[in-house]
């Protein structure tokens, strides 16, 4: 298969991740279809989306007639079945729980054409983990978007034992279609390359501030002043979701065992509270108040 047999693409999952991926394929000039398990999801995606480009059009990234092609190539849907049908690549971006996504592919192995590679855009697990309930696992592998996928530029495209050369550079070819600049791992390793450096990062800042030397702002204002990062490690946990961390390291905590893999205490104190960052209004910051 080579990037020109890719026609369709279904992305499953509508969520933060999920529908901008949807958008840079259309983008792309491809039939995209979203599917997710509720229509309420769905309209919250449109209207984000509807929104996100508006403002492209009004900064002139692009055009009035762009942006009105790419909705037409754009199509929601609750049906699995429906997203799927005759799709030549799916992008899984559901919740980061392992079962809930090895449950995915299973019902995409029964309802997506044989001729469908399937990728995962887990930041963390890797897709032989979900080959595994397939029977194409040469055509299984990862393609981690990061956050937020309008904005930033870089995908890593993760290959299995199990992945073919064929599957890994037509996941490629599609990085560079979509405007997007594929990064190939040729094997697989828990968290990949760039989360495995932020986890070590949030990993000390969360011990540093637990452990009473600092509070989370000057930890995020030391990080950003003498280390130049644009954002601090809590700022970063509150733009990506801290349930997407926790379920991360409680996934990594399970495999290992190791009691150093357990999530933050702090970090479970917020999930369990409900609070998981900008996507809810207050996680380590609070957005309600104006203070970000």
């Amino acid at each position: 298969m080579t990037n020109k047999t890719i026609h369709k693409v279904a992305v499953i999952g509508s969520g933060s991740m999920g529908h901008q991926i949807a958008m840079l394929s259309a983008l792309g000039g491809f039939e995209t279809h979203l599917q997710d398990i509720q229509e309420s999801a769905l309209d919250k995606a449109k209207e984000q989306l509807e929104g996100h480009m508006a403002k492209w059009v009004t900064k002139d990234k692009i055009t009035e007639e762009k942006k009105n092609a790419a909705f037409a190539s754009l199509h929601t849907t609750t049906s699995l079945e429906a997203a799927v049908k005759d799709a030549d690549l799916v992008i899984e971006a559901v919740v980061e729980k392992l079962d809930v996504k090895r449950e995915v592919f299973s019902e995409l192995e029964k309802l997506a054409p044989q001729k469908a590679i399937l990728a995962t855009n887990s930041s963390t697990i890797v897709n032989s983990k979900l080959a595994e309930v397939t029977t194409r696992p040469d055509k299984v592998l990862n393609m981690h978007f990061f956050f937020p996928p309008l904005v930033m530029d870089c995908v890593e495209v993760v290959k299995s034992d199990q992945t073919s050369d064929e599957t890994a550079q037509t996941a490629m070819n599609f990085c560079e279609q979509i405007g997007r600049t594929g990064v190939l791992l040729e094997k697989e390793i828990y968290g990949f390359i760039a989360n495995r450096l932020l986890f070590a990062i949030s990993k000390e800042a969360l011990y540093l501030y637990e452990e009473g030397y600092a509070d989370f702002e000057a930890i995020d204002l030391i990080t950003k002043k003498a280390l130049k990062h644009p954002i601090g490690p809590f700022e970063l946990m509150d733009l990506s979701g801290i349930d997407v961390g926790y379920y991360a390291n409680l996934q990594l905590y399970q495999e290992t065992g190791d009691p150093k893999d357990k999530p933050a205490k702090s970090v479970e104190e917020k999930v369990k509270a409900g609070n998981l960052g900008r996507k809810t209004g207050k996680g380590w910051y609070d957005y309600t108040k104006g203070e970000k």
